[in-house]
């Protein structure tokens, strides 16, 4: 019985710890519909902020907590102002994908001036503990619990009594009627993204307390969590971002006690997708709230594609087979076969997210799946590895698009939190899954290439069979584009309303697509999976899908052409500035941002 009590008091904690960050996002969702991705990096902000006031100006905790409150708010006006604002009026895309290069930018600046180490955040909070019934509570825990009741006192007095808090719910509810009524909507803006990075920057240095563990990694998860707790409660809804936040702890708490430590993810994110097939508002939200929009259709970047002609991608395609006997240095051929990895990666998701307007931010999953099968034929069964990278990529077209379909109905960034839950799930389940994955230990030994019983083990050979394969599959994608398959998909991504009423069945071409693009993405795994000849759950992460989505972007959304550039530049950037490799994710990510605002259609349009 103690056990359970102190599960429920760790359950409420970290839900507090949740609901500062999910809150935050709720805020910014509220006044400019923008999921944040940057709001983790906020978060780790605050922990190394805390870190260095308590460890080098030795302040007490309440002292800390301005501190943290002031560097997070400072850090959330600039990224407004610098990073996001320019883009008002851009395809709703656009400041998403900002966020992301805004989080790679100050990921990597924390990891720059504090190392990749984890730090210990120092407290003499976590010795004291008290007993409650046959339970204990520590100081620490209550000073958690405390600061998220004022926290959220304040939030209610300055939404509900304060004319500035007046003005952050009218733009919330109608953004132009508001303005149309006086109301400074770019203040609002200031406003709400100060108080969210000040109560993410709390959330981050609670946690390092917490855990007596920090590091600039893990910004990416503390974003997941806080987007979970706030979808469970309702999508903008702060109240219900609270309500999500301590549910969500409570169930990661008793999943811990009763499956053990590696479910606990697992549990958050089937809470997630069956909130969102169940009740896509949210649990604590109107049943009549305006459905979103879409964030590719008719939001999609305005542009003229830059039209390449088939002879040229054809002398493109020549001169990139005649590469390994120009250059044949090692290196460069392996950071080729690389990119044409990703560009398979990238013509899958071009397809899904830029044709049919499925924005998805799973697909690592889809890698994952594909690379785990191959191996496990390959090496279990004694499947020929090419045979098993075949079946490999039909299984994944297969599970993939059973895994999604549930959430074919539903729109805008519903579907692509959904998403990104499935491909948590998928990974969460190579990891628990031991008797079939091998759990964490991965899959080691598997065979390499090979090709009708030719061993593919030279660098020319793989790069060959890996541009060969891309080639492939680009030409398949051009045709079926130019088909009257590939006007049925873009009309669904225009406008899927218009569609449903000429008699197309939506969820019938969104599952070809998808299956079409889960079948290039299972065969890109498993070739990486046969190149590396070992594989595990962190192979194929969740920055892996924000990469590809990148891609596309960074393409042109839907554009073959431009998901093969993207692909090139995504790996071969990083090698131009190598002679720098420690700021290469720095460069990477103020590039993005640059892109995203001088050139958000991509670098070959979009189609």
């Amino acid at each position: 019985m103690a056990s359970w009590i102190d599960y429920t008091v760790n359950g409420i904690i970290i839900g507090n710890i949740y609901a500062l960050l999910a809150v935050g996002l709720a805020l910014i969702f509220g006044v400019s519909r923008l999921i944040n991705f940057a709001h983790g990096s906020v978060y780790v902000v605050g922990a190394y902020a805390g870190f260095l006031a308590v460890t080098h100006m030795g302040t007490p905790l309440p002292v800390t907590l301005v501190i943290v409150v002031v560097v997070g708010a400072l850090l959330g006006l600039l990224i407004e102002r610098f990073g996001l604002r320019p883009l008002q009026g851009y395809a709703h895309i656009a400041p998403l994908l900002a966020t992301i290069g805004i989080s790679f930018v100050l990921d990597q600046l924390v990891q720059l001036f504090f190392s990749p180490d984890p730090r210990a955040l120092p407290s003499s909070l976590l010795e004291t503990r008290f007993q409650v019934g046959s339970g204990t509570i520590g100081a620490l825990d209550l000073v958690i619990a405390g600061v998220g009741l004022i926290s959220a006192g304040l939030l209610y007095w300055f939404l509900r009594f304060t004319r500035l808090g007046w003005a952050v719910r009218a733009t919330a509810q109608d953004r132009d009627a508001a303005q149309q009524m006086g109301v400074d909507v770019d203040a609002v803006h200031r406003t709400v993204f100060a108080i969210a990075s000040g109560l993410g920057a709390v959330s981050g240095l609670l946690v390092g307390m917490y855990y007596n563990y920090f590091d600039p990694a893990m910004s990416f998860q503390a974003t997941l969590k806080g987007v979970v707790a706030q979808v469970v409660g309702g999508v903008g809804n702060v109240p219900g971002a609270i309500a999500g936040s301590l549910l969500l702890g409570l169930v990661e708490s008793y999943g811990i006690a009763l499956f053990g430590t590696s479910y606990r993810n697992l549990f958050a994110f089937i809470l997630l997708v069956v909130v969102l097939v169940l009740r896509p508002n949210g649990l604590f939200a109107s049943r009549r709230q305006t459905p979103p929009e879409p964030m590719t259709g008719t939001f999609i970047a305005p542009s003229r594609p830059i039209n390449v002609p088939p002879k040229a991608l054809l002398g493109a395609a020549v001169a990139a087979a005649l590469v390994p006997l120009v250059f044949p240095h090692p290196y460069v051929m392996q950071t080729l076969i690389n990119a044409w990895l990703y560009a398979l990666l990238g013509l899958s998701l071009t397809l899904i997210a830029g044709t049919v307007g499925l924005v998805s931010l799973g697909h690592a999953a889809l890698l994952a799946i594909g690379g785990y099968t191959s191996a496990l034929l390959a090496l279990t069964f004694g499947v020929p590895v090419g045979l098993a990278i075949l079946s490999a990529g039909l299984f994944t077209a297969l599970l993939g698009t059973m895994l999604v379909f549930p959430s074919f109905r539903l729109r805008g960034h519903y579907l692509s939190i959904a998403t990104l839950a499935i491909g948590e799930i998928v990974s969460l389940v190579i990891l628990n899954w031991e008797s079939v994955t091998r759990g964490p230990i991965g899959v080691s030994g598997i065979p390499s290439l090979s090709l009708f019983g030719l061993e593919l083990d030279t660098d020319r050979s793989i790069y060959w069979f890996t541009l060969a394969v891309m080639v492939v599959l680009a030409a398949l994608q051009f045709r079926l584009l130019g088909s009257h398959l590939g006007r049925v998909l873009r009309a669904v991504r225009d406008d899927d309303v218009a569609a449903r009423s000429y008699g197309i069945g939506l969820d019938r071409y969104k599952a070809l697509a998808f299956s079409v693009g889960s079948f290039a993405a299972g065969v890109s795994g498993a070739i990486t999976a046969h190149i590396y000849s070992y594989i595990n759950h962190e192979t194929f992460n969740a920055q892996l899908s924000i990469l590809a989505l990148t891609i596309v972007i960074l393409g042109g959304m839907g554009n073959v052409t431009g998901a093969i550039v993207g692909s090139v530049l995504l790996v071969g950037l990083p090698e131009v500035f190598r002679v720098a490799a420690e700021y290469r994710v720095l460069i990477y990510g103020l590039v993005l941002l640059l892109l995203v605002r001088f050139r958000p259609q991509g670098i070959m349009g979009t189609v």
